[in-house]
């Protein structure tokens, strides 16, 4: 790194401490499950890519927790001066580099040298999805590689889009998302922006720790955990020994899978997927 690219990149990282005390968590729209049943015509399918969401606010990126990212100056050089909305991806397969690689505030500049921004939405723009993609697609990015615009298709059929699932699956993406064309652009959960994926999966907070017994006594049994609708329920399986000995820090969130919920709204077989420290705590 040369002197004036240290320069710069303290520069930015001062800018972002400054901002971060008063900056909360930015006004995302996010998606609901998808079931079958609705009008694939309407919607605009894409990968769903596995990384970590990031908002662009014009100046600097944010993660969907209000954290600051600090990324290399040259990594965000030439993008549009307006917010934008997409997914800090390292490639398929590499969520946890992608995730570690946009929390390290002292950024490796070879790790961001494999990142990609996968813009997918345009927040401020007022029109539907139709009319953001189509004006995203004219922006002039000038990142090269690293600011890429997702493309959307629309599939007819039902057997079109699971075909198009099992392929993405298959070549190691993790699913697909579906955005209705003539959405606006409206934070918290929609079923204007759909995900589907093999298997159903969503994020909760930890609440607590449940002492473990048997072959797991002295160490983590279980997480008590709280879906966004507020449900709250145990989380005992799908950790390793060394996740159990070192579980997931009370007030942060995780993602684990499920079968389905029950009369009363609760995750039916949860497991364990994942810690989601890009969604704060």
């Amino acid at each position: 790194m040369s002197r004036r690219e240290a320069i710069a990149l303290l520069a930015a990282a001062a800018c972002l401490r400054a901002g971060e005390a008063q900056a909360g968590p930015p006004a995302l729209m996010l998606a609901q499950p998808y079931e079958p049943g609705v009008d694939l015509a309407q919607f605009g399918v894409s990968e769903k890519y596995d990384g970590l969401r990031g908002y662009w606010d014009g100046q600097a990126l944010w993660t969907r927790g209000g954290e600051p990212v600090v990324a290399p100056p040259w990594f965000t050089a030439g993008w549009p001066a307006q917010p934008l909305d997409g997914e800090l991806w390292a490639g398929r397969g590499r969520f946890e580099s992608a995730v570690g690689t946009a929390r390290t505030r002292t950024p490796d500049a070879a790790a961001w040298r494999r990142m990609r921004y996968m813009v997918f939405d345009l927040p401020a723009h007022p029109g539907t999805f139709r009319e953001r993609h189509r004006a995203l697609g004219a922006l002039p990015f000038g990142g090269g590689e690293r600011l890429q615009l997702v493309q959307q298709a629309t599939l007819g059929d039902p057997a079109a889009l699971r075909a198009r699932l099992e392929r993405t699956v298959r070549d190691g993406g993790e699913g697909l998302m579906l955005h209705r064309w003539d959405s606006l652009y409206r934070p918290g959960r929609s079923p204007d922006l759909l995900k589907y994926k093999t298997s159903l999966d969503a994020d909760a907070r930890v609440l607590g720790h449940l002492p473990g017994n048997g072959r797991h006594e002295g160490v983590l049994g279980a997480l008590l955990v709280e879906s966004a609708e507020g449900v709250r329920f145990r989380l005992g399986s799908g950790f390793s020994d060394a996740q159990r000995q070192r579980p997931p820090s009370v007030g942060s969130w995780v993602t684990y899978r499920y079968r389905g919920l029950t009369e009363a709204g609760v995750p039916r077989f949860p497991t364990f997927l994942r810690a989601r420290p890009d969604l704060g705590s």
